[in-house]
């Protein structure tokens, strides 16, 4: 049973320990076959002592341990998510007083309402279609309190009522309404992928500016009495990372933004989302150039991993032990692409057994404990594994977004408006060694 009074420190502190021992596991099954590449055979595990023996025996115990890892992220993941609602709600008190956006105009009704004529009361009304369906005999009397008799003339002056003689149909006299349902189909696009994971934190400048300490040497030793103390050595340098603008704009004529109730809705949501996607995508593969965001992938710094010819999973096993090692942090997440995590979740041992689940089964979206964030900004072949906390990157906001309406050039005259968008941005990787790229997936 879980212990659901650790600490988030205590829950990733023991993550770490079962992770090391689910990884000692594998390294004893890990085997090369054909061609260079390796598979794994479950009768060569020693580790878990002499009580666990045999393929079947010890990949029951690995799924025993794969399910309590699983069980202490999610736990990670549920102490992750108060301390992100607590942020939050500090948040959302700065904002509550933050004025309307420019231009908003209030909602508007989905479907114009309209007075229903009596014919169609007549025919929606439940005593009349139970006696239309029992034969219709002996007569019925029908009743409608809420009926103006203004309204019953007027719509009777313009279409023929139920009491004519002229046959009513589809081809003849009353047409049918057709009315456009609600809502429409979006057009297919890349989803927000990363920023979900990327801390969020504020700016007032043009630029974050931080220290970092870029030497450390600790000197501390064992003294005898009257001895000379240790020396240690500490520098510290000023890094900056500047604040990027993200722009998109949209022209529309005066009759488009008047006219359809929803259209300027529709504008500022698809600018809004188009200016976050950008934000996505320029997180990890931004390449500084010009006005360009540095993404992750172009941090000077961050650690790599070739996979060779091991194992995907082998592959992002060493990543973290890298990010462990040489970044000094715990590591949190993988993100890889979508056809690479196609391949790792259908890995199979050499008699056939699928690793991560039979088909029958939804299976994990994890590795090693860790969660895996699918993303198609960067190409196939690319993964990452890196420690997403505050203290070793963070998204700076200098401005949210910003949506306007105006005119540009000769729009005036010709009856056209613009609508654009901006947000203001900054992305700092505090220590790149918190993060190993995985190449030749």
């Amino acid at each position: 049973m879980p212990d659901n009074n650790l600490t988030l420190k205590q829950v990733r502190e023991k993550l770490a320990a079962k992770q090391d021992e689910l990884g000692k596991v594998f390294a004893e099954a890990t085997v090369t076959v054909d061609g260079g590449q390796k598979s794994y055979d479950f009768n060569r595990v020693t580790c878990l002592g002499e009580k666990v023996k045999g393929s079947i025996a010890v990949a029951e115990q690995v799924k025993a341990m794969n399910a309590e890892l699983n069980e202490l992220a999610q736990q990670a993941e549920t102490l992750e998510g108060a301390e992100k609602a607590a942020r939050d709600q500090a948040d959302r008190e700065k904002v509550r007083n933050r004025p309307p956006m420019p231009g908003a105009k209030g909602n508007y009704p989905s479907i114009e309402e309209r007075i229903k004529s009596l014919g169609e009361m007549v025919a929606e009304e439940k005593s009349y279609q139970d006696w239309a369906k029992s034969g219709a005999a002996g007569g019925i009397t029908l009743q409608f309190d809420d009926l103006f008799p203004s309204d019953a003339l007027a719509k009777g002056m313009a279409f023929e009522t139920i009491g004519s003689k002229a046959l009513m149909s589809t081809t003849a006299g009353w047409a049918p309404q057709s009315l456009r349902i609600g809502g429409f189909v979006e057009a297919a696009t890349r989803p927000i992928q990363l920023l979900d994971i990327i801390p969020m934190a504020q700016t007032g400048f043009e630029q974050v500016v931080y220290m970092e300490e870029t030497t450390r040497n600790q000197a501390a030793a064992e003294t005898a009495e009257g001895g000379v103390y240790a020396e240690s050595s500490f520098a510290l340098t000023e890094k900056t990372s500047p604040v990027r603008k993200i722009t998109d704009s949209l022209p529309v004529t005066d009759e488009q933004l008047e006219d359809v109730a929803q259209a300027q809705s529709y504008i500022n949501s698809r600018l809004t989302f188009g200016l976050r996607q950008r934000l996505d995508g320029q997180v990890l593969v931004g390449n500084a150039v010009g006005s360009n965001l540095r993404g992750l992938k172009n941090v000077a710094g961050i650690q790599t991993q070739a996979k060779g010819t091991d194992p995907v999973p082998d592959t992002f096993f060493k990543a973290m032990t890298k990010v462990r090692l040489g970044g000094r942090a715990i590591p949190t997440h993988h993100v890889m692409h979508p056809t690479d995590w196609q391949n790792v979740r259908l890995l199979r041992t050499t008699d056939g057994i699928y690793i991560w689940g039979n088909p029958s089964e939804a299976g994990p979206e994890r590795m090693w404990g860790l969660p895996v964030v699918q993303q198609d900004a960067d190409a196939a072949g690319t993964g990452y594994v890196g420690s997403f906390q505050p203290a070793w990157l963070s998204l700076f906001e200098r401005r949210g977004v910003d949506v306007q309406i105006g005119y540009v050039g000769a729009q005036f005259t010709e009856g056209r408006r613009t609508v654009r968008a901006d947000m203001r941005f900054a992305f700092v990787v505090f220590r790149p060694a918190a993060f190993c790229q995985t190449t030749g997936l």
